[in-house]
């Protein structure tokens, strides 16, 4: 890993963008320019189109456009999970034809992990991948998939040996979304949105060139794509504008300027940081409640929780201050953040929370909003028991909870 201050990045990448961005390009032509470059994944090796560097490093190349006010790179699970999965488990030929698709956003990625009947318990799911020459025949159902609709790829993982314990016979699939033996249906959430899916798998194949990683070592493979996760949804930080790339739903023709002139470019989760937090303190003055003191607790209980999580970020860029556990607890403080805001929002303009967009004139429904999603973050990427149990058992050694014994095999467990 290239170690280089923030400021040695900084300049490095203003330098750059000073050669590079333009507010004349298509999104398509600078996503063109930026994905090969290695600043469109700083975290990723160079082999990868990366630049090596570390989280500190890569969060600089990300506020550094932000403050540019350039569009960021292609937005979506591709980047977030499946590049540095790839990058971690795969072959060269596997980086050289996934990698780069994803990050000039030609092609989107979903991920196929959680089923009907192994959420929590991943590694208890029951799709099944069975070898017929030089493919894989997979059946099984899907559930939770977020972008499904519009994924070209799949990160897939299938059992391939049933009689093999249930964390040693899984596979780590690069799937196509686009055959006739795959089924997406969106899923309405009380939000009115269809965020996640349900996938149906009804004989799909897959080469067996598409194995990231080792044969029935998925397990593996499917950690990092986790950890990942959980990295990515309990991050702070200052990011650019962006969208997600995808050939089902492509906006490379767009201008970019469609993008940068509208915050945060094409919006995913309800917002929640520190500019939330000064808009609800500004409807408070308004509205006469900043001398209320329960209100006053509660705002200052969020702005500290804020704040924790902001130097939580930065102690977990140096990696002498490392404990593992930062992912884990990141995504933790995300749900309590969610929750928080939910019930400060409600707290601070009342009977107007029931309101959605224009309609409630002191947010634009964005307390509404928060209030649909806010019980999502604590179930979907690992609810927040699961990261619980991951900071006692692997980070601080406590007992593992009983269960049957590690090298029973998977056909034999109980099922429900």
């Amino acid at each position: 890993m290239t170690e280089l201050s923030v400021e040695e990045v900084r300049a490095e990448v203003e330098a750059w963008l000073d050669a590079n961005w333009s507010e004349d390009l298509s999104v398509g032509e600078w996503w063109d320019i930026l994905g090969p470059s290695g600043y469109a994944h700083p975290i990723l090796a160079e082999n990868a189109y990366g630049k090596g560097w570390g989280r500190s490093q890569a969060g600089t190349v990300m506020a550094t456009m932000a403050d540019r006010n350039v569009m960021g790179p292609a937005a979506g699970l591709g980047r977030m999970l499946a590049a540095p999965t790839i990058a971690t488990h795969g072959t060269q030929t596997q980086i050289d034809e996934f990698i780069p698709p994803i990050l000039d956003g030609r092609v989107g990625w979903c991920q196929l992990f959680s089923e009907p009947g192994a959420g929590s318990d991943l590694a208890g799911l029951t799709t099944k991948a069975e070898r017929d020459g030089d493919e894989w025949v997979i059946t099984g159902q899907k559930v939770w998939t977020s972008g499904g609709q519009i994924a070209d790829m799949g990160m897939l993982i299938a059992r391939t040996n049933p009689d093999a314990p249930k964390h040693r016979g899984i596979t780590w699939f690069a799937i196509d979304m686009d055959q006739p033996g795959i089924d997406v249906r969106p899923l309405v959430e009380m939000t009115g949105t269809a965020m996640f899916n349900e996938v149906f798998l009804d004989e799909a194949r897959v080469p067996h060139a598409n194995i990231i990683g080792e044969e029935r070592q998925g397990w593996a493979a499917a950690n990092t794509t986790l950890m990942f996760e959980r990295a990515s949804l309990g991050s702070a930080g200052k990011s650019p504008a962006t969208a997600s790339g995808s050939g089902k739903r492509s906006v490379r023709n767009r201008s970019v300027t469609e993008f940068t002139q509208r915050a945060g470019g094409e919006a995913g989760l309800p917002p929640i940081g520190m500019r939330v937090w000064e808009k609800l303190v500004d409807v408070a003055r308004k509205r006469d409640m900043d001398s209320d003191l329960v209100l006053r607790q509660e705002l200052v209980k969020i702005w500290s929780l804020l704040e924790v999580n902001r130097m939580s970020q930065v102690r977990a860029k140096d990696p002498k201050q490392r404990t593992g556990a930062e992912p884990n607890i990141g995504k933790l403080i995300m749900s309590d953040l969610f929750r928080g805001f939910r019930e400060l929002g409600n707290a601070v303009i009342q009977a107007d929370g029931m309101l959605t967009g224009a309609d409630e004139p002191n947010t634009g429904g964005l307390v509404a909003e928060t209030t649909m999603f806010s019980p999502g973050p604590s179930i979907y990427g690992g609810t927040d028991q699961i990261q619980r149990n991951i900071i006692g058992e692997r980070i601080l050694g406590l007992p593992r909870e009983p269960g049957p014994g590690k090298d029973t095999p998977f056909k034999d467990l109980p099922k429900n």
